[in-house]
């Protein structure tokens, strides 16, 4: 009898035709979600990297100012999100910002440190990818897995396994490799960076450092209240802005007195702007779809278009042996960094 009873919860009922358009619904979402997210990481590198390298008459537009504009645009952005959860209403918008944002000045406060070290980082990428080929980059900027998996265990106390342990030492073996000094000989004779090699990598690791922590740190604020990603980004991008502000007038103040604010932007600076702005936010929205096999596939076509471009259109970077065997490394961590090995199921144990 209990035979016929555990044979029988073995048997899974058919699918409805709901259930089978819900499956077909979610599997597209999944490879609509892959193509979102190889596009935007490629496209906003290649891209940044290109108008950093481009020559043009007139002055080069300042990446300080991007920054600033991206945060605005994704305020915008966000403000937008907030009125259509809100069944688009006006009345609604005001009381959700009032009450969220003003009402709550220290929770929005909290925002201030995470905003301050995004906004350092945002710019740092300007400055690894004027003195870094895009895929060098790429695969360099993996290393902010490891920083994030090291400010994960001591700040929010989780714990990684032996696989994900490993697949840290793989990406930091990795990583090596692809910075491995090589012969002057192979290196194209374009001149492709306005700095050195040595200056693009020191900001590509510490922007992999800020993004480790303000990472962990914004994900700690998520947990510890209920706001909406979207009005905890309009706090991030207002902090963003004042910091950013700060930065033009230290650093910039003078060149923006001269020839004003969006100086040397054209269609391709508009278009790095709105790929930083909203990338984030892309990425926020389609994540829920997106497991960590498909995150991991996302991250190595890029990589791998990001080095064909790179070598084709740019030419700006001739790969080596040395940088596909780390690159490999790479890609190989990202996938065993994300791989969840599950118990199999036994069920005829009692």
């Amino acid at each position: 009898m209990s035979d016929s009873k555990q044979s029988d919860s073995l048997v899974e009922p058919e699918p409805t035709a709901n259930g089978k358009a819900e499956v077909s619904m979610a599997s597209h979402l999944k490879y609509i979600s892959l193509g979102i997210l190889v596009f935007q990481t490629t496209s906003l590198v290649l891209t940044m990297r290109y108008s950093r390298t481009l020559k043009e008459e007139g002055p080069r537009y300042l990446s300080s100012t991007a920054v600033v504009a991206a945060e605005v645009l994704k305020i915008v952005a966000c403000i937008f999100l907030v009125y259509k959860d809100n069944s688009c209403s006006l009345r609604a918008l005001n009381r959700v910002l009032h009450d969220e944002i003003i009402n709550k000045p220290m929770e929005t406060l909290k925002l201030a440190i995470p905003s301050g070290i995004y906004t350092l980082q945002n710019n740092l990428l300007y400055v690894a990818l004027s003195n870094l080929d895009a895929a060098t980059y790429q695969v360099t900027y993996q290393l902010k897995i490891l920083t994030t998996a090291l400010f994960s265990v001591s700040m929010l106390q989780k714990k990684l396994k032996s696989n994900q342990w490993l697949s840290l030492c793989i990406l930091m073996a990795g990583v090596t490799l692809v910075q491995w000094p090589t012969d002057s000989t192979t290196t194209p004779s374009k001149e492709v960076s306005v700095g050195s090699r040595f200056v693009g990598l020191m900001a590509v690791l510490t922007a992999c450092f800020s993004s480790g922590f303000a990472g962990v740190y914004f994900e700690k604020i998520l947990k510890e209240t209920k706001q909406s990603v979207w009005i905890r980004n309009i706090q991030l991008g207002f902090f963003g802005g004042i910091f950013g502000l700060m930065g033009v007038f230290i650093y910039d103040g003078e060149r923006v007195s001269q020839g004003g604010f969006f100086q040397g932007y054209n269609n391709l600076t508009w278009a790095v702007v709105a790929l930083q702005a909203l990338g984030g936010l892309v990425i926020a929205a389609v994540i829920k779809y997106a497991d960590n096999i498909l995150k991991g596939f996302a991250t190595s076509l890029s990589i791998i278009l990001s080095t064909l471009i790179s070598y084709f259109w740019l030419q700006d970077f001739v790969p080596t042996s040395v940088f596909f065997i780390g690159a490999l490394l790479v890609i190989s961590a990202t996938f065993l960094y994300g791989y969840d090995p599950k118990p199999s199921a036994n069920p005829l144990k009692a």
